[in-house]
C-alpha cells in the first residue's frame, strides 16, 4: 500500500529549486576552474574575511572530511591560505589570497546580475518574502 502524502515533497522541492538558480550560477564557475563546493567556500570567505575552518564547513554546508579535500585544491590552487589560529593554535583559519579575491570578483558581477533577473522575473516583494519564508523554515530547525 502506499503512504497517502498530503503536502508536496518540500526537501525535492527545495533542491529542484537550487538546481535551476545553480544552473545559471555554473557555467561561470565552470570557467573559472571552480566547483559548486569551491565557490560556496570562497563565498563564505569573501563575506566574512578570515574564517576558521569548522565555521567555513557549516556556512558552505560541506562535511568536515569533504572540506579538507576541498581547502587543499583551493590551497594548491592558489584561491585561499590556511594557517593556525593565533589564539587557539588548534585551530585552523583560511582566508582567500589576491587570486581568491580576484574570482570573487569576477564571478559576483554575473552573479547579482542573476539575481537581480531573479528580482525582475519575480518581483521585489515576492523575492523578498522568499528569503523571509526560508529564513523562518531554516528558524523552525535550527536549536536554540
Amino acid at each position: 500500500m502506499i503512504t497517502p502524502f498530503v503536502h508536496r515533497n518540500l526537501p525535492r522541492l527545495l533542491l529542484q529549486a537550487r538546481e535551476s538558480v545553480m544552473a545559471h550560477t555554473r557555467p561561470g564557475l565552470r570557467e573559472h576552474g571552480l566547483s559548486d563546493q569551491q565557490w560556496r567556500v570562497l563565498r563564505v570567505l569573501g563575506e566574512h574575511g578570515v574564517v576558521e575552518t569548522g565555521r567555513v564547513a557549516r556556512e558552505a554546508f560541506i562535511l568536515g572530511p569533504s572540506l579538507t579535500g576541498v581547502l587543499s585544491r583551493m590551497e594548491r590552487d592558489g584561491l585561499i591560505r590556511r594557517a593556525r589560529d593565533t589564539v587557539d593554535q588548534r585551530r585552523t583559519v583560511v582566508e582567500t589570497t589576491a587570486k581568491g579575491r580576484k574570482s570573487i570578483e569576477r564571478l559576483s558581477h554575473s552573479i547579482e546580475a542573476h539575481y537581480a533577473f531573479m528580482e525582475e522575473s519575480l518581483g521585489k516583494q515576492k523575492l523578498a518574502r522568499l528569503y523571509t519564508l526560508l529564513d523562518a523554515v531554516i528558524g523552525l530547525e535550527r536549536p536554540e
